[in-house]
């Protein structure tokens, strides 16, 4: 499934217009993304839960040439299932 295609089933299920919807989903991804950008965790109740994680550095291999390279740390979005999704799925 698709952006649009998640924004039909949910004009679907709401009966709203679809721009309306769409509004809605640009709304929640903007706002999950400004808290991941605060360091902050974005709890959905039976759904799963938003953070982000700290990746240490590490060595890597260049495809390219095959030379070892450090790959530096950075921090990267993470999204866990939570309980009800798991069963659902």
């Amino acid at each position: 499934m698709n952006k649009a295609m998640l924004i039909e089933a949910m004009a679907k299920l709401t009966k709203l217009p679809k721009s309306t919807c769409k509004d809605c989903l640009e709304a929640f991804i903007q706002s999950v993304g400004k808290a991941l950008k605060q360091d902050k965790q974005v709890v959905l109740t039976n759904f799963g839960t938003f953070k982000v994680i700290k990746r240490k550095s590490r060595v890597g291999v260049n495809p390219a040439t095959k030379k070892k390279m450090t790959i530096p740390a950075k921090r990267v979005p993470k999204f866990s299932a939570g309980k009800a999704l798991k069963e659902l799925v």
